[in-house]
């Protein structure tokens, strides 16, 4: 599929150790209806104090500076430090993670010889976000974790904690500690992502290479970039920033200027360094509030997200001879597969059997349980009588993963109008959302 942000090396997972990829299996998970407003937790927002008596002596000399620091001041007991640990080398996560360091080494943070072995260790960030100690942080951090421990800025104390909840599509989880003293909770409030402007203050905390209590400044450096985000590598908008996000600093929060959250560090672009090259995304914190009720209700399952259940692909990277030789449109997304019982089967939609196609090189891969995931047919075959959804919602489709993205962003129960074309004639098809789970044994959206 194409990616807006192809010729950067993508390091989609910060975790310091080895917890570096997703999850390859689908699971079982509560089938809650996404809501759409949470409380946001009040706080007081910190003050910058008086050039009299903030710029003497060594201290803050600008503004700027004394802003910073009083916004470090202010937070700093609400971050938290995540370690965990995994036993079993023969787990999808651990395999993955195996694979990843043989093929990339130091590029996915892993350290020098730690290998695969039992009790893997890897380090994250979080944030507390209510009072009754919901700590927010990256989906990657924690899958796969046997166990998860807990400490706080300036403490030794280490605290279990537990998984209350998982959105793997947004990379994002919901932990929650145990015998957490309450005066140690302080939540940090949360901001609105939906009004940021390019330019303004970023502060990024965590705990970067292990190193506890890191704190980095820059900017917001675009509002318009997509990355691939979650268990399915779905395009979503993120916050592109340019102050430093590491290995570690995953899960952790970007603050701006008032000592608000507005967002989730979760990944950078290393440009093949393995660390930061001063392009980093973070998840914007508006996803967080949108999905906090429903991860705050979980016990321990994980967030499931509609699918259409095809598997499909990507006209826009096929060879332009072979479309016009097959009379397909330029773009779009050629249907191979139909899951049964998926809402595509329940509205009719129609997959490929001709084989007609031989993929080259450009043409995407299918990836395992991703429904909505572009596919190369069966071997290196596409079949070319599918079904061809050319728009979705009256959105022209120019590339697959506008589909995908679309889809994730529906709730069940939704209806979709999807434009699609077969044998020369083209009409509209509305799809309703259900609940469902694409087979292990093949990939449809």
């Amino acid at each position: 599929m194409k990616k807006n942000l192809s010729a950067l090396a993508l390091t989609g997972a910060l975790a310091l150790g080895g917890f570096v990829g997703y999850s390859l299996n689908e699971r079982s998970a509560a089938q809650n209806t996404v809501q759409n407003s949470v409380p946001v937790v009040a706080a007081t927002t910190p003050t910058t104090a008086a050039a009299s008596t903030t710029f003497d002596n060594g201290k803050a000399r600008t503004e700027s500076e004394a802003n910073t620091v009083n916004v470090v001041k202010e937070r700093q007991n609400g971050l938290v430090y995540i370690s965990v640990t995994e036993s079993s080398k023969n787990s999808p996560e651990a395999q993955l993670r195996q694979r990843l360091q043989d093929q990339f080494g130091q590029q996915f943070g892993l350290p020098q010889g730690s290998g695969s072995v039992p009790d893997a260790k890897g380090t994250g960030s979080g944030f507390f976000v209510s009072k009754n100690g919901d700590i927010i942080t990256n989906n990657h951090v924690v899958d796969g974790a046997d166990t998860i421990t807990i400490r706080l800025h300036g403490s030794k104390q280490t605290y279990r904690a537990r998984v209350i909840a998982r959105a793997p599509d947004f990379d994002l989880a919901l932990i929650r500690a145990e015998g957490l003293p309450a005066d140690k909770i302080l939540p940090m409030p949360l901001g609105n992502s939906d009004n940021l402007d390019v330019g303004l203050k970023a502060i990024a905390m965590g705990a970067p290479f292990d190193l506890d209590f890191s704190v980095s400044e820059g900017i917001i450096s675009s509002l318009e970039r997509r990355a691939a985000v979650g268990s399915r590598e779905i395009e979503q908008s993120v916050i592109q920033t340019d102050a430093a996000i590491n290995p570690g600093n995953s899960g952790g929060p970007l603050l701006n200027s008032a000592g608000e959250v507005i967002g989730v560090n979760t990944q950078i672009a290393t440009g093949g360094i393995g660390q930061s090259a001063g392009v980093g995304f973070a998840i914007p914190i508006n996803t967080v509030k949108r999905l906090l009720p429903q991860l705050q209700a979980g016990k321990g399952q994980e967030l499931r997200t509609p699918l259409l259940g095809i598997q499909f692909t990507d006209l826009s990277l096929l060879d332009s001879a072979q479309k016009r030789q097959q009379n397909l449109p330029d773009t779009g997304a050629l249907i191979q597969v139909v899951s049964p019982n998926s809402p595509a089967a329940a509205a009719g939609l129609r997959g490929g059997t001709n084989n007609a196609i031989t993929a080259n090189s450009a043409t995407p891969q299918g990836a395992q349980g991703n429904p909505q995931g572009s596919a190369q047919g069966r071997g290196n075959a596409v079949s070319s009588d599918g079904d061809v959804i050319t728009a979705i919602d009256g959105q022209p489709i120019t590339e697959g993963d506008e589909l995908r993205s679309a889809i994730l962003g529906k709730q069940f129960g939704d209806q979709v109008k999807l434009t699609v074309k077969r044998g020369g004639q083209t009409r509209d098809v509305t799809v309703t959302l259900k609940d469902f789970s694409a087979p292990s044994a093949t990939s449809t959206p």
